[in-house]
């Protein structure tokens, strides 16, 4: 039986030679695998996608869908320009399978809006989190991704227990956070290397990053999301899982895609050697 259960799709990326898994899915349940929980994930794929290796001892409910979501990124002068090529159907409360509705985890993570707000209410007994990236992002017919409100807020946040989102999220508009804060239990807005700011029981604190020789940043918020989530579960305590989590994206983004998440013990080991 599954401990960590996360919707949302898994999605191709383009790449020089053709493409490579990526998406929350993909980043927090491999996070979640590595850290010791089972996880399993729920998501819609085309007929002839073929699920790597990279996600053995990953539970994978798919659902079929006539497409598979897929992006093209392209940097230009340290910009990111993004494009939704293809998109899978969107996922629907019926597609969770009734043995996994107890799982004491549950993350929400859209990356092209295929997670709509009924999901927020469907697991009272779990931690649930949310990234909501894929419900910022809008895109018009040249398929080119741009910056949306996020709307489906207030009917989210309230029935949920953590949010986790970075400064690019909020795209300048850091007085957002403060409507997020008053909408949920315990909110985190991640600062990449320089660590992570933590709301929670009142009190707003600065968690500092750990050292690390950055490669590729990529994913490194949606392994901080997974860490957080099972450290909290397993503590109850957001500042001391803000800790553990940055110390989880710090092994991350020091190799491309997701052959930097770390195993457990090299978390702890990493801990062990930057002490509070």
């Amino acid at each position: 039986m599954i401990d960590f259960l996360i919707i949302g799709h898994v999605v191709r990326d383009v790449v020089p030679n053709g493409y490579t898994l990526g998406g929350t899915a993909t980043y927090m349940s491999i996070t979640a695998r590595n850290l010791g929980r089972r996880p399993g994930i729920v998501t819609r794929l085309a007929p002839d996608f073929v699920i790597p290796d990279i996600l053995d001892g990953i539970a994978v409910h798919r659902i079929d869908s006539t497409h598979t979501t897929t992006f093209h990124n392209i940097y230009k002068d340290g910009h990111r320009e993004q494009f939704l090529l293809e998109r899978a159907d969107d996922l629907q409360p019926s597609d969770v399978p009734a043995e996994w509705r107890t799982a004491p985890i549950v993350h929400l993570g859209p990356l092209a809006r295929e997670v709509d707000a009924r999901f927020a209410q469907l697991f009272p007994g779990a931690l649930v989190g949310v990234t909501p990236q894929g419900w910022l992002r809008k895109w018009d017919e040249t398929k080119r991704i741009r910056m949306r409100p996020w709307e489906e807020a207030p009917d989210i946040l309230p029935h949920v227990d953590v949010l986790v989102l970075s400064e690019e999220d909020l795209n300048g508009n850091i007085e957002l956070m403060d409507d997020y804060v008053r909408m949920t239990r315990i909110a985190v807005m991640t600062l990449g290397a320089r660590g992570c700011i933590v709301f929670a029981n009142g009190e707003k604190r600065l968690v500092h990053g750990f050292p690390a020789r950055e490669v590729e940043p990529t994913g490194a918020g949606d392994v901080f999301a997974g860490a957080f989530l099972v450290r909290l579960q397993e503590t109850d305590d957001p500042f001391e899982s803000a800790r553990f989590a940055n110390a989880t994206a710090s092994f991350s983004v020091e190799a491309p895609g997701i052959t930097g998440i770390p195993t457990r013990a090299q978390v702890e080991q990493r801990l062990n050697e930057y002490p509070e």
